[in-house]
C-alpha cells in the first residue's frame, strides 16, 4: 500500500519484440530490476534473456493474480492491449494496481512494411480461433491482417481462402518480426501450402474475390437446411424489424436453421443469440451454419421447447417467434422480455394470426402481411407460384 492507502501499481505489464533487450524502454528496464517476480511466455523470457516463471498451459493469468500486492512483471508481445492479455488481467484488477510499457504490435510493424494505412486495415488475431472469422469480412480490395498459431497454420489459411473465393488474393508471411530471424515471402493465396515458417508468424491478406453481402436476406443457397428455412425475402424483412444493434442478447424461438440468428449476428458485433431447436437434424444444421459464417462463437444451440428451455438464459433485448406460437408461449416471454426490448412474430397458420391480431389490439406494435410470389415452370412456359402469407406483427414494451 502506498502512504495514501490506494494499492500501488504492483503490476508492470511489458510488450516486448523479437528484438529482445534492445527494444525494452529505461521504464521497461527499471520494472524488470526492481521485480520480485517474472512471468511470461518462454518465448519472451528466452528472447530477454531472463528467468522467471512462464504461463501455464493451456492458458491462464493465475500465477500473476497469485503475486497480487507484490512487484511483478508481466511479458507480453508487442502492445499488450492490442489483441494482446493485457484486457484479460486489466479486467480483474482495479485501474490503481497496473501499469503498462507497450512496445510496436505486429499489425503496426506490418502496416509499415506494407505501406497501408493501419485504420483502413482488418486486425485479427486468429492464433487460437476459427479461420471462418474470415468469411463475414473478405471482400475484394479488403486488407486484413492476421496472425496465426504458428507455421503449420499458413497452409490451411491458403485452403481456407481457396475454398471460399479468394485464391488469387495476395499474401505476405511474415516471421520473427523485428529479429534477426525476420523472413517475409510474398505468394498468391492458393500458394501459401509452399511458405515454410516459424512461429512467431502472421499474414497480410490483400483480398480479391467476392465477398457475401452485407445487406439482410442473403440467398438461401448459403445455409445447411432441410427445408425449414425462413425464405429470403422474409428474413429481410425480418431482420429490419428485429432492428440489429450491437452487444445485445437475441432469443430465436424455433430457430429451424438458424438463418435469422446468424443475420442477426452477422448485422450486431459483439451480440450473442441463443436458438431454441429440438430437432436433432436442424440442431446440427444451426451449428455448421454457424461456423460457416465465423459466428459460432457467439451462437448457444438450446436443445429445448419454449417456454422449458428459457429458465436460465439471459434476459433477452429482442425475440424472435418463427412458428409456434401460442398464448401460453407469448405470456411468457412478454414475461421475460425488459421494457424497451423488441419482439417480432411471424406466423403462417390462422390461429396465430388470430392471436397476434388480438395482442397486437391489445399491446399495440405494428402489424404486416406479406404476399410473394415467385417465377416457376408453367408446362412449356412460366407462372407466378404464390407462397404462403406471412403475417408479421412487431412490438416494443
Amino acid at each position: 500500500m502506498s502512504d495514501t492507502g490506494k494499492t500501488f501499481p504492483w503490476l508492470t505489464i511489458i510488450g516486448c519484440g523479437e528484438d529482445g533487450p534492445a527494444g525494452l524502454t529505461d521504464a521497461s528496464r527499471k520494472a524488470i530490476a526492481e521485480a520480485k517476480h517474472i512471468v511470461g511466455a518462454p518465448r519472451h523470457l528466452e528472447v530477454l534473456g531472463l528467468t522467471g516463471e512462464t504461463f501455464p498451459v493451456p492458458f491462464s493469468l493465475t500465477p500473476v493474480l497469485e503475486k497480487r500486492g507484490v512487484a511483478t512483471v508481466m511479458l507480453t508481445s508487442g502492445d499488450p492491449f492490442w489483441f494482446g492479455a493485457g484486457g484479460s488481467i486489466a479486467a480483474q484488477l482495479s485501474p490503481e494496481e497496473y501499469t503498462c510499457h507497450s512496445a510496436p504490435s505486429v499489425f503496426s510493424m506490418i502496416a509499415v512494411r506494407m505501406g497501408w494505412r493501419l485504420e483502413e486495415t482488418l486486425c485479427m488475431g486468429l492464433h487460437a480461433r476459427s479461420l471462418s472469422r474470415l468469411l463475414p469480412v473478405s471482400s475484394d480490395g479488403v486488407q486484413i491482417i492476421v496472425t496465426l498459431r504458428d507455421g503449420a497454420a499458413i497452409p490451411a489459411l491458403g485452403e481456407y481462402l481457396a475454398a471460399n473465393g479468394f485464391a488469387d488474393s495476395h499474401a505476405t508471411c511474415f516471421q520473427a518480426l523485428g529479429g534477426e530471424a525476420e523472413r517475409r515471402e510474398d505468394v498468391l493465396a492458393r500458394d501459401l501450402d509452399t511458405v515454410d515458417m516459424t512461429h512467431p508468424v502472421a499474414v497480410a491478406i490483400a483480398c480479391k474475390g467476392r465477398g457475401i453481402s452485407r445487406a439482410s436476406g442473403l440467398a438461401d443457397e448459403l445455409f445447411a437446411t432441410d427445408g425449414q428455412i425462413t425464405k429470403r425475402p422474409v428474413r429481410a424483412l425480418t431482420l429490419s424489424a428485429l432492428a440489429p444493434c450491437p452487444n445485445e442478447v437475441f432469443w430465436d424461438i424455433g430457430a429451424g436453421s438458424g438463418s435469422i440468428s446468424v443475420e442477426m449476428l452477422l448485422a450486431a458485433p459483439g451480440s450473442r443469440a441463443y436458438s431454441l431447436e429440438t430437432r436433432a437434424d436442424r440442431i446440427a444444421n444451426i451449428r455448421k451454419n454457424a461456423d460457416h459464417f465465423g459466428i459460432g462463437h457467439r451462437i448457444e444451440v438450446v436443445n429445448a421447447h419454449a417456454p422449458e428451455g428459457l429458465d436460465g438464459l439471459p434476459t433477452p433485448d429482442v425475440i424472435f417467434i418463427g412458428g409456434g406460437l401460442n398464448a401460453d408461449l407469448f405470456d411468457a416471454l412478454w414475461a421475460k422480455l425488459p421494457e424497451g426490448g423488441r419482439l417480432v412474430a411471424n406466423t403462417v397458420t390462422l390461429e396465430s394470426e388470430a392471436l397476434i391480431t388480438r395482442l397486437a389490439g391489445k399491446l399495440g406494435g405494428e402489424l404486416m402481411r406479406f404476399d410473394f410470389a415467385q417465377a416457376a415452370p408453367l408446362g412449356r412456359m412460366r407462372g407466378w407460384q404464390a407462397a404462403r402469407p406471412v403475417v408479421q406483427w412487431r412490438v416494443v414494451k
